[in-house]
């Protein structure tokens, strides 16, 4: 069975971890805080807090902004449901919105019309590698938290996707497109605001006693990171590489290729598939040649909380499907699953 994700890890990463367990310094250090530049200076952003998760990155960047009980923070509700926790564990309000279900980002519409006096912040996911068109929420002057975690690398209009948001939040979990394992990062320009968050980090050797937590990245996940920032370029490519070869095969069969939006680029995290048929009966039919594919999203936030109202995210889910795209995959597994698409789609 081919796996709808796996990671790209090989001899310079393990070299890089044999080096910091060497040296005897696992915990937070230098290469964390080298880590953090890089994303910085890669995301047009000035300084950057690296994190355990990225969901503790959600977490630290809404605190960054003074987000707590009685506030509002919009979501949309097609997306991994860590935002929604880190919004609950704040004490905030999460606020779904519907999404478009062509691009799979929130619309700028719906966006609007739940702005009220307690919104705080929007958070904005860059979904399945493509860039989010910000520019219409700018207008809002409403609070931009950029989620990252799908489209590092990628650019909008010429900036660096990360470059535009209030805060960005990036994570590094095993499947995403650069991984420590584990691990997160909020980015931002304010020394304050992100002062702040560094704070909120870590709970010792503080000049006050107040509640904190320890969010703090390791040494090795830092050296990790490293090596996977040096690589990213490499990976991208072999991604886009894949992704035109998907796009030949779909020619003619009864599904749409991801979407793309002029001058924003689009780097495949995952390979999203409109279908015409329900998303269910085609994941058993790829499982039968042996490929493994899944819904973009496990469930839409609004169905666990048995909310109507979201006929966007709704279609996307009930329609959509995502097929293994990543660095590692050979030819011979991608002509596999271009053949099992001309089939299962046909």
């Amino acid at each position: 069975m081919i796996p709808h994700s796996r990671p790209s890890l090989g001899e310079a990463e393990a070299q890089a971890a044999a080096e910091v367990i060497r040296a005897g310094r696992i915990a937070q250090g230098e290469k964390v805080v080298e880590f953090e530049r890089a994303l910085a200076n890669m995301t047009g952003q000035v300084q950057g807090v690296a994190a355990s998760s990225g969901t503790a990155a959600l977490f630290l960047a809404l605190k960054g902004l003074g987000i707590g009980p009685g506030d509002e923070v919009i979501v949309p509700s097609f997306v991994c449901t860590a935002l929604w926790h880190a919004v609950s564990y704040a004490g905030a309000t999460p606020v779904l919105v519907d999404i478009d279900p062509v691009t799979y980002h929130p619309s700028p519409a719906e966006v609007t019309r739940a702005i009220t006096r307690k919104t705080k912040a929007v958070i904005v996911p860059h979904l399945f590698g493509l860039p989010a068109d910000l520019s219409e929420l700018e207008k809002s002057g409403i609070p931009i938290i950029e989620d990252c975690a799908h489209a590092l690398g990628a650019s909008m209009g010429g900036r660096p996707v990360g470059s535009v948001g209030d805060l960005t939040v990036c994570s590094f979990y095993a499947t995403k497109l650069i991984t420590t394992g584990e691990g997160g990062m909020v980015l931002g320009r304010a020394e304050p605001r992100m002062t702040r968050i560094r704070a909120l980090r870590q709970y010792d050797e503080a000049d006050a006693l107040e509640p904190a937590f320890n969010y703090k990245m390791t040494e090795l996940q830092g050296a990790l990171g490293l090596c996977q920032i040096k690589a990213l370029p490499e990976f991208i490519k072999r991604r886009q590489a894949i992704a035109a070869q998907y796009a030949d095969a779909l020619r003619g069969l009864r599904a749409d290729p991801p979407a793309g939006i002029p001058q924003h680029d689009h780097v495949f995290y995952r390979y999203v598939v409109r279908l015409r048929d329900p998303a269910e009966s085609t994941l058993g039919k790829f499982a039968e040649f042996g490929v493994l594919c899944r819904r973009p999203v496990f469930k839409p936030i609004h169905r666990y909380l048995g909310l109507r109202g979201f006929p966007g995210t709704d279609s996307a889910w009930e329609r959509s499907v995502s097929i293994p795209i990543y660095p590692s995959l050979t030819d011979a597994d991608v002509e596999r699953i271009a053949d099992a698409m001309r089939t299962v789609l046909a």
